[in-house]
């Protein structure tokens, strides 16, 4: 799957995003490498600690559903420059140090970068 085609998902499914604090809607679309792709939103909670990123619910829906396997993931929303904070980051390198991130910058142009290179020390047991 494009990038592109990738992103448009994501953006498409932060119209379900629950952000009534900040009013910053995020959508995440996951590209696992058998080709299926699970989407996520951000979900706010008044306790900002119980508060769960896009990228998480994407994740945490497709591991629920037995994948491991991941290649990219996109993030889009209601602004641009959506990048994985640092929890995500950690998150997502449990799964794949080298996953394909696609964002947009601030001027809309297509960021395609890894999570290796957003997140060089990541922890590991």
């Amino acid at each position: 799957m494009d990038s592109r085609q990738l992103l448009n998902i994501a953006r498409d499914a932060s119209e379900n995003a629950y952000s009534p604090y900040s009013s910053i809607k995020v959508g995440a679309a996951l590209l696992c490498k058998n080709g299926n792709i699970y989407t996520g939103v951000n979900v706010e909670n008044s306790s900002y600690g119980a508060t769960i990123c896009a990228e998480r619910t994407a994740f945490t829906k497709a591991i629920s559903e037995g994948e491991r396997e991941f290649e990219k993931i996109a993030i889009a929303g209601s602004i641009n420059n959506l990048v994985p904070c640092g929890m995500c980051r950690q998150f997502m390198a449990e799964f794949n140090s080298q996953i394909e991130i696609v964002y947009e910058d601030e001027k809309g142009t297509l960021i395609e970068t890894n999570l290796k290179e957003l997140f060089p020390n990541q922890f590991s047991l």
